[in-house]
């Protein structure tokens, strides 16, 4: 029964509460056993019953629960590096997938992929992004879009979960675009979805959540509604890429089919935020897509008005976010959508486990919670996502075991 002490400040970032309600705990310690928070508050009311227990010390670092990155294209086969150079000089998104880059190129890169060649990649990826505190990834599939590179894409976040690093929650997103083979006929398309892949993965129980591109360059918002009543006949529950490039409804189709979250958002309405507001549904901020992108980001300040869940992710993926960067995003989100750190905190804990249906368990360090938590070298969460540096997650636990930890090897940061 391990007890940490000697904490600057914990953040138990409770469910509830509200955007800029994360529990902070000044001069902190926290208890865990069998992978579980027993027990945190003030160190000088821990209780007498585990003083003498395994002590480790924080050094005076604060300790947050393990970040959630609840919107990730992990599994991809090559990068568009071009495209980058392509919209440096001016290209727009849009131009590009109309010239056969973007998600296509991914599609054509992926399903050439060997699946052991993809499962190394992933793993690979992974040793980086537990390293910065992320105990937790929602993974979509959507770079395969037929049905043996899907299932296989699946397939790899399984084993991935077998392998423990870090937790998959997987999305099936066949619904990303429609791939070239049927860019004559896109009903045929929906009707393989509907009628020949969704029931295969419903076989191999292989996804959580169901996902759609709402957007000019993907499907309308009637596509998608039938993809996702479809998906959710089978107990997938809704996501959906909505309002990015354009408002095409699709806040309020997630509104309508009752989404767990509504993603990316940059181009929301008003009457979309109130449907939003009305039905819980949790927006999930990708400021690395809007800065990569150029575009203005997500609405921050108007959604949390309205009492609108936000949900802060990476949107990791070859294209448009090719960073699996979470706390760089963080403070992207301070920055550019007048997001307060603490605001963020909760958006990549609480609200982000709300946003991939696992909040019953993740997101918190309340006792009863799952003991998955981070120790950063800094003061408090304003210094942290104020001063950004390359990492300062100096340890990973996750269900109460280390993934990663120079907690003890390295000096703490000068903050005076």
């Amino acid at each position: 029964m391990p007890v940490l002490k000697n904490i600057s400040a914990l953040y138990t970032c409770p469910p509830d509460g509200g955007q800029h309600d994360v529990g902070e705990i000044r001069n902190a310690a926290m208890v865990w056993a069998d992978g579980q928070i027993i027990w945190s508050g003030p160190e000088p009311d821990l209780p007498k019953i585990y003083k003498g227990y395994l002590t480790y010390d924080a050094r005076g670092r604060m300790v947050i629960p393990g970040l959630i990155d609840c919107h990730t294209h992990l599994a991809f086969g090559g990068w568009r590096a071009d495209e980058f150079e392509m919209r440096s000089l001016g290209r727009s998104y849009l131009d590009i997938a109309k010239a056969g880059g973007g998600i296509l190129s991914s599609v054509d890169a992926t399903r050439q992929a060997a699946p052991e060649k993809l499962l190394e990649k992933c793993r690979v990826l992974i040793s980086h992004i537990v390293k910065l505190g992320v105990t937790t990834i929602e993974a979509k599939t959507g770079y395969g879009l037929d049905l043996d590179t899907e299932l296989s894409v699946l397939r790899v976040y399984r084993q991935l979960n077998n392998i423990g690093l870090i937790e998959i929650i997987p999305t099936y997103l066949g619904a990303h675009t429609i791939p070239p083979e049927y860019s004559k006929d896109r009903r045929k398309y929906m009707r393989t979805i509907i009628n020949t892949v969704l029931p295969m993965v419903n076989i191999e129980g292989s996804a959580r959540f169901i996902d759609v591109f709402v957007e000019d360059s993907a499907f309308t918002a009637d596509e998608a509604r039938r993809i996702l009543m479809a998906g959710m006949e089978f107990g997938l529950r809704a996501k959906v890429h909505a309002d990015q490039l354009s408002a095409c409804g699709g806040a309020e189709l997630a509104a309508e089919v009752g989404a767990v979250s509504a993603d990316h958002l940059e181009r929301v309405t008003d009457q979309g935020i109130q449907r939003l507001s009305k039905t819980g549904v949790v927006a999930v901020s990708l400021p690395l897509a809007s800065f990569y992108l150029k575009q203005p980001p997500l609405p921050a300040r108007k959604l949390i008005d309205s009492k609108v869940p936000v949900a802060v992710a990476t949107d990791f993926n070859p294209g448009s976010a090719p960073s699996w960067h979470l706390p760089l995003a963080m403070t992207m989100a301070c920055t550019m959508q007048s997001m307060s750190p603490a605001e963020v905190l909760k958006g990549a804990t609480a609200y982000a486990a709300r946003a991939i249906s696992v909040d019953d368990t993740l997101g918190s360090l309340q006792p009863g919670m799952q003991a998955d938590f981070a120790i950063i070298d800094a003061p408090d969460v304003n210094h942290w996502l104020y001063h950004f540096r390359p990492n300062a997650c100096v340890a990973t636990y996750k269900k109460g075991r280390a993934l990663h930890d120079v907690s003890e090897t390295e000096a703490v940061y000068p903050w005076y």
